[in-house]
């Protein structure tokens, strides 16, 4: 039996089929992400490596060249780029299309894994990426003041980071213009010839008093009490203090301290970049999102945030919006969503005007929400976006999946004015066009289905664009 024979012959059965499709699809509308683009993966895995002062020539023949060397043996690399500049080296693989991105993720880091001991023992570990142009920031902020910039960058990096990653969404906080908090110990030469204290010996000190150290534990007949040495500095003035105990890898029978030989300044690292607001020195918040989450929904958590935090900072503290990518989004997925609507009920209008009959016409506008919400659904399922090529597919779509509904609508008209009772004439006229209104869809899929084997970066662009026509192709039949 046909699903068309089931639906006339048990009406409640079809309604509450088009009232689930459209009830559901209501809540994946509202429940999808949105964003610009598709998330797509591109086959491109990028390494980047900081050595602190090593020349660009020392990055490329001790760092660049260890990590090219171990990567070629990947399977599916089809072209490595490298750039060395001074203290840090970036490393671009490019993939084969059919390449899983995911599983070359894992073997690129098990391969620079064992190729580390290879790498000089300081250098910082390998930071290893997908590239995606999702992941990067959509939402700048600023924080700026008339406070010391010390203060500002502890703000940033002890509560403020830590208050927007938390909230739902938010995949990480890029920090720009952030410079590190550091201790800084200003060396005088004249003083250190003087009690003939080298470089070294400062160095060493600090290594070795400036640590904390397991030291086991206590243990009494009765009782066990776990140890603990307070070996780390936790102020300059304590910085002052530290004695420095050995003289060219020799005992020092004297003491000396470190104010001895030099000055401490409790300040800020290297600045290798700046960020200004309005002229003034600022820390920006970059904001990036989880994949597939609704790229609006984390915009409008994120200003929320802001206007709270506002409230609680100290007074000449600044917390701004710089930037919002997401006005971008709401403009263009409100202009698809118009257009949308629109194009539905232009296609009821001229419905009706061609039938000339509103229950004719109704009947035929009801295939339009059960196609295209029931869509939703299906994108939902698949783990889509509401972006501009599923967008646009749908638009394309409005006028497509009223035809089955016609044909068959316009069929059951003939054979009512044939005289025939109404189920009967349902019954007939959907049998007879059951298998043109087939071949008419399927004529659609075999538009739209190659689409979706589009080769290339462009083919996981329009992939998404082709499994939404062809979704809402085959629901149209359900109408009938």
């Amino acid at each position: 039996m046909r699903l068309s024979d089931t639906a006339i012959k048990n009406p409640v059965f079809a309604w509450m089929l088009m009232a689930g499709l459209i009830l559901f699809g209501v809540i994946s509308f509202y429940s999808i992400g949105k964003s610009q683009l598709p998330d797509v993966d591109f086959p491109i895995i990028s390494v980047s490596a900081r050595w602190e002062g090593a020349s660009p020539e020392v990055m490329e023949t001790d760092v660049v060249d260890v990590i090219e060397d171990a990567i070629t043996s990947v399977k599916g690399v089809k072209k490595i780029n490298s750039t060395s500049r001074l203290g840090q080296a970036s490393i671009i693989i490019e993939f084969d299309l059919k390449t899983d991105v995911d599983v070359a993720l894992q073997e690129v880091q098990s391969t620079i894994s064992q190729a580390q001991f290879n790498l000089p023992k300081d250098l910082d570990p390998p930071i290893i990426a997908k590239f995606n142009p999702e992941d990067q920031p959509f939402m700048w902020l600023s924080v700026a003041g008339d406070r010391p910039q010390r203060y500002l960058m502890e703000l940033v990096r002890d509560t403020l980071k830590q208050e927007f990653t938390t909230l739902p969404g938010v995949g990480n906080v890029f920090l720009g213009g952030y410079v590190e908090p550091s201790l800084r110990v200003w060396l005088d030469p004249q003083k250190m010839a003087a009690t003939e204290i080298t470089v070294q010996d400062v160095v060493s000190a600090i290594q070795t008093e400036h640590s904390e150290r397991p030291a086991g534990y206590l243990t009494s007949p009765t009782k066990e009490w776990n140890l603990r040495v307070m070996g780390e500095m936790t102020s300059s003035d304590d910085f002052n203090d530290l004695v420095i105990p050995a003289r060219n890898g020799s005992p020092v029978y004297r003491t000396f301290q470190l104010k001895d030989v030099a000055t401490i300044e409790d300040g800020l690292a290297d600045a290798r970049a700046i960020s200004r607001v309005n002229l003034k020195p600022a820390v920006g918040l970059g904001i990036l999102k989880q994949r597939n989450a609704n790229m609006v929904d984390v915009g409008r958590r994120v200003t929320e945030k802001v206007a709270a935090l506002q409230k609680t900072l100290p007074a000449g503290v600044q917390l701004a919006v710089n930037f919002d990518g997401t006005a971008f989004v709401k403009q263009s997925t409100h202009e698809l969503n118009f257009n949308l609507i629109l194009a539905a009920v232009l296609t009821s209008v001229i419905c009706w005007l061609f039938l000339g009959s509103w229950s004719s016409a109704i009947n035929i506008i009801l295939a339009i929400p059960t196609s295209i919400l029931g869509t939703f659904i299906i994108l939902q399922m698949l783990g889509f976006t509401q972006n501009t090529f599923t967008l646009l597919g749908l638009t394309l779509v409005v006028g497509i999946v009223v035809d089955d509904a016609i044909m068959v609508l316009e069929n059951i008209v003939r054979h009512r004015e044939m005289g025939k009772p109404r189920v009967q004439a349902a019954i007939v006229g959907a049998r007879e066009i059951y298998f043109a209104a087939m071949a008419t869809s399927v004529a659609i899929l075999a538009i739209f289905v190659p689409v979706v084997f589009i080769k290339g970066v462009i083919g996981k662009y329009f992939f998404q664009f082709g499994m939404t026509i062809s979704a809402a192709v085959m629901l149209s039949l359900l109408r009938p």
